[in-house]
């Protein structure tokens, strides 16, 4: 599901790393003069870095929006062919239906976050005429990253949930990132706040445990 736009950000991501790998070994701008010789002292731009944060945080926000419609499809029966909502005992439970409410909340905010570094307010007696605004830009990819983790930690619980219900055995892969998950997120039975659930599960992404422990399956390039 949305290949195409994946394989799009990886080819992003080697611009990213190439743009602000290259400014900061960068000593470019504002040039001191003396007679014949120029001398460079500083980088005092940042639009390499702002369009580099800019295009990072709407990455991020898509992939957040895509983890958040297959948590959507896992919950709908209709279109996943399980029970409703993953609830295993429905009718007062209503299983894992909040989490993506909290899914499409983050995701809302991430796109609201995302509008790029393009606005400019004049500095310095206007000699500073255009501001790059990439601090802007970098406060927000932090706030970005952090509530896309908390969407693809939210897409692993419903995914490990929805496992619950197939009888079918999962990939080597699959059933390795099942393990670890389930060592810090138990099968959701009945109703209960899973916030600490989300925390969990984030910092198991933040800090790569899934990802070290799937690669000693599968090798990803």
């Amino acid at each position: 599901m949305h290949a195409p736009s994946i394989g799009a950000f990886y080819e992003s991501l080697d611009f990213i790393e190439k743009m602000v790998s290259t400014e900061i070994n960068s000593a470019t701008d504002n040039p001191l003069i003396f007679d014949n010789e120029v001398l460079s002292g500083g980088n005092f731009h940042g639009e390499p870095v702002a369009l580099s944060l800019d295009l990072l945080n709407i990455i991020l926000t898509k992939l957040s929006s895509f983890s958040e419609r297959r948590v959507f499809r896992l919950l709908d029966e209709k279109l996943s062919e399980l029970p409703a909502f993953l609830a295993e005992k429905p009718g007062l439970n209503s299983g894992l239906m909040i989490l993506q409410y909290t899914a499409a909340s983050l995701v809302s905010e991430n796109k609201s976050l995302s509008f790029p570094s393009v606005d400019s307010i004049p500095t310095s007696a206007n000699q500073e005429d255009y501001q790059s605004m990439g601090s802007i830009s970098a406060i927000k990819c932090r706030r970005i990253l952090k509530n896309a983790e908390k969407v693809v930690a939210i897409e692993f619980i419903t995914a490990c949930q929805a496992l619950e219900f197939i009888n079918e055995e999962p990939s080597p892969a699959v059933k390795k990132a099942y393990e670890v998950i389930r060592k810090h997120v138990k099968k959701l039975d009945e109703d209960k706040p899973l916030y600490k659930e989300i925390e969990k599960v984030a910092n198991l992404i933040h800090n790569k445990e899934i990802l070290k422990e799937v690669e000693k399956i599968v090798k990803i390039e």
